[in-house]
């Protein structure tokens, strides 16, 4: 019986495409928190490529929730009028799109880490950038620990008429 149903196409797609978007969230999360508590003015060569790489986690994670989002709400959720006519969930949305503007500077910044590297030297990482960057990556945290929650009052109906 449970095997005919998990064989079902649209039961297994929709089960494939809610675990790659809560997967997204967990290595969005991980990859935030590792750079958060790596980040230091002295960072050697192998811990600057570690910040870029999980830095690229980060976004890579980013694009599949967004993807996977898209998904849920076309074809695998409660159907597009259910979420779009919902305030909390422009509420999810707009914090999903603040917390990935928040990330493009650090992102930036990782990806100018290249040039240095590449010429067997590390980047100059001031203690004024160490603070900016805790502060914006404690802020992108805060961020996406919040989303689930309007996404859990969103999914019980909280904003509908």
């Amino acid at each position: 019986m449970l095997l005919g149903t998990l064989l079902n196409g649209n039961i297994a797609k929709s089960a494939l495409v809610a675990y790659v978007h809560y997967l997204g969230i967990i290595l969005c999360f991980g990859a935030l928190l590792f750079e958060r508590l790596m980040l230091k003015v002295d960072l050697n060569r192998n811990e600057t490529i570690s910040m870029i790489i999980a830095d690229v986690v980060y976004g890579i994670a980013g694009v599949a929730i967004l993807v996977t989002g898209i998904l849920r709400v076309k074809y695998f959720g409660q159907g597009g009028d259910f979420y779009t006519s919902n305030p909390v969930f422009w509420i999810k949305v707009g914090l999903y799109v603040f917390v990935g503007l928040l990330s493009l500077y650090p992102t930036t910044t990782y990806i100018l880490w290249a040039i240095p590297l590449s010429k067997n030297k590390l980047p100059e990482i001031s203690k004024n950038l160490v603070d900016r960057f805790r502060f914006i990556i404690t802020a992108e945290l805060i961020g996406f620990a919040t989303i689930p929650f309007f996404a859990t009052l969103m999914a019980r109906g909280v904003g509908l008429g």
